[in-house]
């Protein structure tokens, strides 16, 4: 003791702990190396990255969320800027990169603010005064779209799968994704409901894209479970059970002595009669197709093949919904069958796709449900090909959702980013330095398009700006030519909510990072950051 002051550990010593600027510049150097790393693939130029993973499996992409799904991110800035690609897939399911680019240039762009001595207060009040002037400016500009513009919503689909490597087979792909969200549209308080989870997508690898089918029902990858059961059932009347055809075990331990031999037969014989009588109540119903979501017992299978009934077990409990949407049916929970419960379908029939058997049930009569089965040459192809039909079911049911559509290739952000700087001047102050950065934000896109097209990208953007002056606002980066044009003559148009997202998405987490002084690293963790550094990236070069 004697006078000298003891230190006093709050952390361990091992622990690792940066503030101030240092952390705010780390975690702006995380998030924007991700950022940077995301742009390249932007557009229908954009280029693919390959991600190889531990096992040593290949990855060929150029869509956003799956290129940082498999990437090994460790530092937590980048981890959060990840997030925001999460979001955007699960909320829009398409502008994943436009959000992560927008947020990485938020962040680059208050780095160069806070050197000059603003502060990240003022900044982040700048940031939320642009964000809430931009979605009201957007839902301004957006273009009304309904269910009945069938030519609108097909350049919806076609804008987003451009870029996905299945150019040739687009034209078709964007009909399905129409025609699968006629069936599964209804009407709920006056407002059009669409339920993307309504389009059951699966793929299988063999023949062309061109081959990729519409079911007008849904696809169970089951096999039917008896060999003498019939391949193919018209006229179908569906009963869907929940509950397993077998005879179950008591939820006790019990134990039945049998000394006399005719009794053990009597026993046997009155587990046959049950089991038979399961597959009698099938019968009586009037059902000639079992969809069961546990087990079928051996015997309840070889008197459905007597009865003729097509039968499959253990299907999953999404699939049962689908196929209660698809074909009316009630999903079936006691024991008694009525013909009620029973849905309808034209055919239900079993095919050989690939190495796979499927059961196929086609020809609903008003189906809630459908299914498209994508194929392709590659697995690669079939891959793209899904992630496409996702963002195009994805991008019409969200065009739909606020009823409206924005004009691609930059001219959106571009118009944006002319009102922003208006608007800056009538707020003042240093905030509208932060407003200013936002709008100079999102002319991130239209630049990144025009690099992707080889062109010099200030004289591209100079050029599409002037076009907004005078009052050409559908004037964009024509990527394919490398030249400004008119966004609405080519038909390049993308839904309002996937902007609303992205602008939201991006300066929620640049508020974030931005709020953050101090980052304290845990001494125990087996993989510490270093300081400034991006932690590890998963073998990318980092």
């Amino acid at each position: 003791m004697n006078g000298v002051n003891q230190p006093i550990l709050v952390l361990s010593e091992d622990a690792l702990r940066q503030t101030g600027k240092d952390a705010q510049r780390a975690n702006i150097t995380a998030a924007v190396s991700v950022s940077e790393m995301i742009r390249t693939t932007l557009g229908p130029r954009g280029m693919d990255k390959m991600l190889v993973d531990s096992t040593g499996d290949i990855t060929i992409t150029n869509d956003g969320v799956t290129i940082l799904n498999e990437m090994e991110i460790q530092h937590p800035a980048a981890k959060m800027i990840r997030e925001v690609a999460k979001t955007q897939e699960q909320e829009v399911g398409d502008g994943t990169t436009t959000a992560v680019v927008m947020g990485g240039q938020l962040l680059k762009n208050a780095g160069d603010l806070l050197d000059q001595g603003i502060h990240r207060t003022t900044i982040v009040k700048g940031f939320r005064l642009a964000m809430n002037k931009t979605i009201e400016l957007l839902k301004e500009l957006g273009v009304k779209v309904s269910l009945d513009n069938t030519e609108e919503l097909k350049k919806i689909a076609l804008t987003a799968m451009t870029g996905k490597g299945i150019e040739n087979a687009k034209e078709e792909l964007a009909e399905l994704a129409i025609k699968a969200i006629n069936y599964i549209a209804h009407e709920e308080e006056g407002k059009i409901v669409i339920n993307p989870d309504d389009v059951q997508i699966e793929k299988k690898q063999g023949g062309f894209i061109k081959d990729t089918e519409l079911i007008k029902g849904i696809i169970i990858d089951k096999e039917i479970v008896h060999p003498a059961m019939p391949k193919l059932v018209k006229n179908v009347k569906i009963a869907l059970i929940n509950t397993a055809l077998e005879i179950k075990s008591t939820e006790t331990d019990a134990k039945i002595s049998i000394t006399d031999p005719e009794k053990m037969q009597g026993f046997a014989d009155q587990e046959a009669r049950m089991l038979k009588n399961l597959a009698e109540k099938v019968k009586q119903s009037g059902a000639n197709v079992v969809f069961c979501q546990k087990g079928i017992d051996d015997m309840v299978q070889y008197y459905l093949a007597k009865y003729g009934v097509l039968a499959a077990r253990r299907v999953k409990e999404s699939d049962m919904e689908k196929l209660a949407k698809a074909t009316g049916a009630r999903i079936i929970s006691g024991k008694e069958i009525s013909q009620e419960d029973l849905g309808e379908a034209g055919l239900v029939q079993e095919k050989k796709i690939g190495e796979d058997k499927m059961l196929f049930v086609r020809e609903c009569r008003e189906p809630k449900a459908v299914s498209i089965l994508i194929r392709g040459g590659t697995e690669h192809v079939v891959d793209e090909a899904k992630r496409a039909m996702d963002d195009a079911i994805l991008g019409i049911a969200s065009t739909l959702e606020l009823s409206s559509y924005v004009y691609g290739g930059g001219a959106i952000e571009l118009e944006l980013a002319r009102k922003l700087r208006e608007y800056a001047i009538s707020i003042g102050g240093k905030e509208q330095l932060a407003i200013n950065t936002f709008a100079e934000t999102l002319e991130i896109i239209p630049r990144t398009l025009a690099e992707s097209a080889g062109k010099d990208a200030i004289e591209l953007l100079v050029a599409a700006r002037s076009k907004h002056e005078a009052g050409s606002t559908e004037y964009g980066i024509n990527v394919s030519e490398g030249k400004t044009d008119d966004m609405r003559r080519l038909g390049v148009v993308e839904p309002t909510k996937i902007k609303v997202q992205a602008v939201s998405s991006a300066t929620d987490v640049a508020e974030m990072i931005l709020r953050i002084d101090d980052i304290i690293t845990s001494g125990k963790s087996s993989a510490p950051m270093p300081p400034g550094g991006m932690g590890g990236m998963g073998g990318m070069g980092y």
